[in-house]
């Protein structure tokens, strides 16, 4: 099971339309993927589920959307030179080594400026290696993301399509 991470809590952020833009391509290549975006996680999340402690509400999405898939694709906004706070905690939150432990997961940057979130991707790859979540190596990195979409919210520069294709490919291979 495939389950696509719209890695920030921000309403109607760029982020899920990547995300949702991923969903499609993979469904036309025959591979179904859930998304789970970090704006479904429990208002009293960082209160309730750190630290072995456990509400209703987050068990159903580490049940539903974690523990059972055996690959992530991680859409990762720029916040501050690097990944979403939020995503750090949500990692930490989930089951330790098991929920990601020796799975596979791709990365893809996205940014409103001009580098689409290299420095965040790498960061978030050295905690992918901590616990053994193996990253495939093409990860990408969408600049200027707020150009980047037709009316439709899909992705249509030339470039920007090819590679998604070329990752998805990869990543279904992986």
């Amino acid at each position: 099971m495939i389950s696509i991470i719209s890695s920030t809590n921000r309403p109607g952020s760029n982020t899920f339309k990547v995300a949702k833009y991923y969903q499609q391509i993979l469904l036309q290549k025959g591979q179904e993927a859930n998304i789970l975006s970090l704006t479904e996680l429990p208002d009293t999340f960082i209160a309730t589920d750190l630290y072995g402690k456990r509400s209703e509400a987050f068990k159903r999405i580490l049940d539903a959307a974690i523990n059972p898939s055996d690959k992530f694709l991680f859409i990762i906004p720029e916040y501050n030179g690097s990944y979403p706070g939020v995503l750090k905690v949500f990692v930490d939150a989930c089951d330790f080594p098991e929920s990601f432990y020796e799975k596979k997961a791709a990365l893809v940057g996205i940014s409103s400026g001009k580098y689409g979130n290299i420095r965040g991707v790498d960061h978030f790859t050295g905690v992918c290696h901590y616990f053994n979540l193996h990253v495939l190596p093409l990860k990408l990195h969408i600049a200027n993301i707020k150009t980047e979409f037709d009316e439709n919210d899909n992705l249509f520069k030339e470039d920007t399509v090819k590679f998604v294709n070329e990752q998805t490919d990869k990543f279904i291979a992986f």
